[in-house]
């Protein structure tokens, strides 16, 4: 494997259910720190975030209809079919990960919080 930069990803989110970016990017192999910030007030119970990537052919819409039922791992649902994920979180708190960029190809993510997939969601591109 070739040693590549690190990529270094800043994704905010608010009350209006959106992300800032709808397109990341990384190359294979790299690591990637990302923060997600929520910039908006609504507390975590009410209008709380997250980042999940999925894995390749994973179908959105079955992965947050199970992601919904989770409510007790803060709509993470037990399975393989996730590259990373951060906590849940809400209005002006922020978290950092970092994973491993996947093979080249292109990656959903969305936020897991009920109701808000279809707003927040945005692909990752590895090339």
């Amino acid at each position: 494997k070739k040693n590549v930069e690190e990529e270094h990803i800043i994704l905010n989110s608010n009350d209006l259910m959106q992300f800032d970016k709808k397109v990341l990017s990384a190359k294979p192999g790299q690591k990637v720190t990302l923060t997600l910030n929520h910039t908006g007030r609504g507390s975590k119970m009410i209008m709380g975030h997250n980042f999940v990537l999925l894995k390749s052919g994973v179908d959105v819409d079955l992965f947050a209809r199970k992601a919904v039922r989770a409510r007790d791992t803060e709509y993470i649902p037990e399975g393989d079919e996730m590259i990373a994920y951060t906590k849940l979180i809400g209005g002006g708190e922020s978290v950092t990960i970092s994973f491993e960029a996947p093979e080249k190809g292109i990656y959903n993510f969305i936020c897991t919080f009920p109701a808000h997939y279809q707003l927040m969601r945005g692909q990752l591109i590895v090339k």
